[in-house]
């Protein structure tokens, strides 16, 4: 009787490894098969939304949020893979005259900035999603990749008129008193990172929600990152023009070497936001869904 039960066991294990490696070969070539079918595609869509920056100025998600829009083209090359550039037009703003914060008030800087970004990115899709397939119409998806922009912050001036604060070396970037605060660039390179949900509505159109944010390697989208450079004892770098002490410190509450911002911490921007998106056939091989 033991014997028995031990040669029951034996096929029992034989047959389930069997089964394993049948399954196992099933759905590699019905991973093969699929990709094999797959039709590439490419998309064309518009991208509307709102922007926001986290910086020294700010330090709240979604705070004093301005518009978005944008230009994406997609390349799908199979369903769970895409290729994507984009262009982005962002404003990103923030004023301390209007926190409410005690000490932010204090400080009294602003500003804006209007932000122009390219960028290359790889998406994955976490389901299988092909355009025209109604058994993959949706999938949530990640992405990331490459940007570079050009940033430009502005401020009012006692005059009520917006001027560029780089050219004004605000931390006395350039000057004899701080050679070792270099001119910053207004143009940078940034790492995109986000995701969201695709949905296909039809074989042709696409819904796409994302979130994405953008690390920076600057810590001066809002012309702020390390101290005061002068007040009402110690004198201004003898470089700067009356406006760029004026915009140095609005209120003139402040003296040399009280913090203006953490230069540890650069600065971020991100977006919300909602692309409509339409398909161009690529008249490559595949298969077509009826």
């Amino acid at each position: 009787m033991q014997n028995t039960d031990n040669i029951m066991n034996k096929l029992k294990l034989i047959t389930s490894k069997n089964t394993t490696r049948f399954l196992l070969i099933i759905f590699i070539l019905n991973a093969f098969s699929a990709s094999s079918q797959y039709k590439e595609n490419t998309e064309v869509g518009l991208i509307g939304g709102a922007s926001y920056y986290l910086g020294d100025l700010n330090k709240n998600h979604f705070n004093q949020a301005s518009a978005t829009a944008g230009l994406v083209v997609r390349k799908n090359i199979d369903n769970r893979f895409s290729y994507k550039a984009e262009a982005l037009y962002l404003t990103l703003n923030s004023d301390e005259r209007q926190s409410g914060d005690t000490i932010a008030e204090a400080r009294g800087l602003h500003f804006k900035s209007s932000i122009f970004e390219l960028s290359g990115q790889i998406e994955f899709n976490f389901l299988p999603y092909e355009i025209g397939n109604p058994l993959y119409t949706w999938t949530p998806f990640l992405y990331t990749g490459i940007s570079l922009f050009h940033h430009n912050p502005q401020a009012e001036n006692q005059n009520g008129e917006w001027v560029d604060l780089q050219p004004l070396s605000t931390e006395g970037q350039g000057t004899t008193m701080f050679p070792e605060r270099k001119e910053y660039s207004l143009i940078q390179f940034a790492i995109p990172m986000g995701g969201g949900f695709k949905i296909a509505v039809n074989e042709s159109f696409n819904i796409i929600l994302e979130y994405g944010a953008r690390k920076t390697f600057t810590d001066y989208l809002d012309d702020v990152s390390t101290t005061f450079v002068g007040g009402s004892i110690d004198p201004y770098p003898v470089e700067m023009s009356t406006q760029a002490e004026q915009m140095s410190d609005p209120l003139g509450t402040h003296q040399k070497g009280d913090e203006r911002g953490d230069p540890a911490r650069k600065d971020w921007y991100s977006f919300l936001g909602v692309t409509l998106s339409f398909t161009i056939n690529d008249n490559t091989p595949g298969c077509d869904y009826d």
